[in-house]
């Protein structure tokens, strides 16, 4: 009720047209390209710190989908405005949950219970353990995540959103109230104030004051006597 103008982008289609289809369809080649090559060199003709060879499919597997994953929270951690307890615990929770459950699936138990299934025991911490595998994930997450930024960034510049332009207003102080002057009020009255309320001017105006009175005012008939008490006072 206080933004009407957010809803106008929504109506007028401009979050879902063919042109932002366009825009997600070539992030996602783009995304996609950086995180099959940069596991996929990183992987490529390389020994782990004892010598041994760490090139392996299950090994490159292992690489791109933990870049996937990390890379993927960290795009919904940018677009999350408001955290709360409940986004907390799903975004992490659920890098914490992958990681538990990749190093149970390659641990020594899965394969002594399953020996069929998990035929790969040791990769994760084989692989996960090596520095160069996490510069390539740290890599393939800055070069996935950073593009996306910048142009957010350029575009809240140049063509900032009514979401942008809103938000931007909120974060500025507001201006300082002007200060008013106090006018300090006199419970004393003056005579011009007296002067100004209705006087005797309307009654000596209508000739009321000047009418004789009647002898009928009081009693409403003639008393002979009325007059005899008049001489006599005179």
């Amino acid at each position: 009720m206080l933004f009407p103008q957010l809803y106008v982008p929504g109506q007028q289609n401009l979050y879902f047209n063919k042109t932002v289809f366009v825009k997600c369809m070539l992030q996602g080649i783009y995304s996609s390209l950086i995180l099959f090559f940069i596991p996929y060199g990183a992987m490529y003709n390389t020994m782990r710190s004892d010598g041994k060879a760490i090139a392996d499919y299950q090994s490159f597997a292992l690489m791109a989908q933990t870049c996937l994953l990390i890379v993927v929270s960290v795009q919904i951690g940018l677009d999350t405005s408001y955290w709360t307890v409940v986004n907390q615990f799903f975004i992490w929770g659920s890098l914490s949950v992958y990681f538990a459950i990749t190093f149970t699936m390659y641990s020594d138990g899965m394969y002594l219970i399953f020996t069929a299934s998990f035929p790969f025991i040791g990769t994760a911490r084989n692989t996960l353990s090596q520095p160069n595998v996490w510069l390539a994930i740290f890599l393939s997450i800055t070069l996935c995540v950073l593009p996306v930024v910048g142009f957010r960034f350029l575009k809240a510049q140049l063509k900032p959103t009514p979401s942008d332009k809103i938000k931007e207003a909120k974060k500025r102080p507001p201006p300082p109230s002007p200060k008013r002057r106090l006018r300090r009020t006199s419970t004393r009255r003056s005579g011009y104030a007296f002067s100004h309320q209705h006087g005797f001017g309307a009654l000596i105006m209508s000739g009321r004051n000047m009418r004789p009175k009647s002898p009928f005012a009081t009693t409403g008939t003639f008393s002979p006597n009325s007059d005899k008490h008049k001489h006599k006072g005179l």
